[in-house]
């Protein structure tokens, strides 16, 4: 115990200020050194300790930084009045979700989502397009943007996560007609520069949130990245509720 304390002070002292750590001789530095590693080979556990507690220091501060950019961004994620919401759409919990339709992830958490929205009624989950995974995931994202105009984004969003084809143009019109759309309007209406300034906006904001992947879910002011069970969601939404 006496070793520990004598390693924990002698952090405290020398690695924060480097001055210190100068104004010592080199047989000084030396000694230290020797200390240091002496008292390592005895206990172990103090670097492991010592790291763990480095690792928790930079979880908190990367939640923090994440907390600070869901704030700031909170118009754009939560109410923006041009996002497709599933769910209750005046739900008073609300789950953003970063997608993108060809993501096998994101096709896992699909049927999850919908267990969460059959059992919680007062739950609304905003929608975000994020095609990541090349031009097919552009294609469906437009054609999910264009399909929201016939009011029909959330069957094709659906039909979409059920796939387990490509979501090349052919499947996507197939499963546009199968819907009923007017697949003529929604091809023409997919090329509008507004779409392609809502992708844009959707890029920008996974960035600004530092969103390495899909899914990624933000819920109050934790982002949730991957797939995540039910039962973590659940935890979730009350939390908010509470």
């Amino acid at each position: 115990m006496m070793k520990r304390r004598t390693l924990a002070a002698l952090a405290a002292t020398l690695l924060p200020v480097p001055a210190l750590a100068q104004a010592l001789s080199a047989e000084q530095r030396a000694e230290v050194l020797q200390i240091l590693r002496q008292a390592l080979r005895d206990d172990p556990t103090i670097l492991r300790e010592a790291l763990a507690g480095m690792e928790q220091a930079d979880q908190a501060e990367r939640a923090n930084a994440t907390g600070r950019a869901i704030a700031a961004n909170a118009e754009l994620l939560f109410r923006d009045a041009n996002d497709p919401v599933k769910g209750n759409p005046q739900g008073r919990i609300t789950i953003v979700e970063f997608f993108d339709a060809r993501c096998g992830y994101c096709k896992r958490l699909h049927p999850t989502m919908e267990q969460l929205l059959a059992r919680e009624r007062d739950v609304r989950v905003v929608m975000k397009d994020l095609p990541i995974l090349g031009p097919n995931s552009v294609l469906a994202t437009r054609a999910l943007l264009a399909a929201q105009r016939q009011g029909q984004y959330v069957p094709l969003y659906d039909a979409l996560m059920r796939l387990r084809e490509d979501a090349n143009e052919a499947v996507i019109r197939r499963e546009a007609e199968r819907l009923r759309l007017d697949w003529a309007r929604m091809r023409r209406e997919m090329e509008d520069a507004a779409i392609t300034g809502r992708i844009q906006r959707n890029l920008e904001l996974a960035r600004a949130l530092d969103i390495q992947g899909t899914p990624a879910l933000v819920i109050g002011n934790t982002l949730v990245p991957g797939a995540v069970e039910l039962d973590a969601l659940q935890r979730l939404t009350a939390e908010q509720r509470g």
